[in-house]
């Protein structure tokens, strides 16, 4: 009994893999691994923090190269595997209890490669020419190939906001590269001010709603001798710095807010009314809009150099506000906040854009785009796919949802309709 049950265990660790310390040790026998950190697993088998050696530009090997951090997460080599095209940095997926849903659902290994010049991905010195999409797709197509021999299943790639404009652009450059793609809430903006957010905007959700917003963005302004000392106060104790004029700031966080509101979708019932206390006040704009966001050398000044460069943003609208605003203008605001000096006369390139729509109308590959029915986001997304009719492209929008939406947030028919449709591509 003894001897049967032995080679039954043994039988069992070649269906399901390799053992924990094997992975390991495959993963440190990669080429260009140069670290592999142990990390608690949660309800994966093993979980490790490795960092790569890749090309600064595929397309010039006398560029240099750049360390850049995977995060794996193991359920087994004999399970589908989840590429995550993070537009950000990784740190978030180092907790424990971190995974995506369509990984939870499906027991897929995750790979979350985190997005070049974020975090520990940051080259050094930094030189932004060669932070663009192309090259941040090069990275996905080597981690892809290299992880190949370790998980030899099926691939889905997946991201969310910039993240999900990551998984569009990669199948873009890197066509059938995956099985299939999951792209959540990602926008495919067409100029550095889209101008496809100011219709949106008028008509999202109710026009009662909507005055709601713009009533407590008022407030902000009509009390600005009371708040702005506090604003101040804030923004000292903070060690906040800006490229343009406090009172400026001011306007750009009263003018952010309704983005950001609707972004999130905090439900209008938790706004504060007109004459609550200064303090309540502030508390709640903070909440949505707060004045680190616009502060030099945030934390997303990568992710800005793109936006600028080719990614595309969106553009305030200060005309509801005439009178009560301190800026004479806001047309070009992300160059003129956000933008290191030296990249202030950069200019906005169409290419990838193009590119991207090109590919999603002229090709069907296995994906399923997620958008909420009230995030500002949807507005520049692929949504449009949905009226081409393809035979495997889905678009799942919930109605009412924010840029929180999610598989699992969809209503009923379409929750089912997504998941049903992800286990047959599975299963294929």
């Amino acid at each position: 009994m003894k001897r049967g049950f032995l080679l039954l265990w043994m039988l069992a660790l070649v269906v399901s893999g390799v053992s924990a310390q094997s992975v390991e040790e495959r993963l440190t026998a990669l080429a260009g691994v140069e670290e592999v950190k142990p990390l608690p697993s949660g309800e994966f088998e093993a979980k490790y923090e490795v960092m790569l050696r890749q090309p600064l530009d595929l397309r010039d090997p006398g560029a240099g190269s750049f360390l850049q951090r995977v995060i794996v997460m193991h359920a087994g080599c004999d399970r589908p595997t989840m590429l995550i095209t993070q537009g950000y940095g990784a740190g978030f997926a180092l907790r424990e209890n971190y995974r995506e849903e369509i990984s939870r659902l499906f027991d897929m290994n995750m790979v979350f490669v985190e997005h070049r010049y974020f975090d520990r991905s940051m080259p050094e010195p930094c030189d932004w020419q060669y932070l663009t999409a192309r090259n941040s797709a090069d990275d996905l197509h080597a981690i892809r190939r290299l992880f190949d021999s370790l998980y030899p299943g099926k691939w889905l790639a997946s991201g969310i906001s910039k993240g999900g404009t990551t998984t569009m652009l990669y199948a873009t450059f890197y066509p059938g590269d995956v099985d299939i793609y999951v792209p959540y809430v990602g926008p495919v903006c067409t100029s550095r001010e889209d101008k496809r957010f100011a219709p949106f905007f008028a008509r999202i959700s109710t026009p009662e709603d909507r005055a709601a917003v713009e009533a407590f963005q008022r407030t902000l302004l009509e009390r600005r001798a009371e708040l702005a000392p506090l604003f101040e106060a804030f923004c000292r104790e903070q060690n906040l710095k800006f490229r343009l004029p406090i009172e400026e700031i001011y306007d750009y966080c009263v003018l952010e807010f309704s983005f950001a509101f609707w972004q999130w979708g905090p439900g209008i019932e938790t706004i504060p009314a007109s004459d609550a206390p200064a303090g309540d006040v502030m508390d709640y704009w903070f909440s949505c809009a707060g004045p680190d966001y616009f502060a030099e050398e945030g934390a997303n000044a990568s992710f800005f150099v793109q936006a600028a460069k080719e990614l595309g943003y969106y553009p305030y609208d200060p005309k509801p506000f005439r009178g009560l605003l301190t800026l004479k203008t806001t047309r070009d605001y992300l160059r003129r906040i956000f933008i290191p000096e030296e990249l202030r006369r950069v200019k906005f390139d169409r290419t990838l854009c193009r590119k991207m729509t090109k590919y999603l109308r002229r090709n069907d590959p296995k994906m399923l785009l997620v958008y909420g029915g009230t995030d500002p986001w949807t507005a520049p997304g692929a949504g449009w796919v949905a009226d081409l009719k393809k035979e495997n492209m889905k678009v799942y929008v919930q109605p009412g949802g924010s840029h929180r939406t999610r598989i699992a947030t969809l209503p009923d028919s379409l929750r089912d309709d997504a998941v049903e449709t992800l286990r047959r591509w599975l299963e294929d």
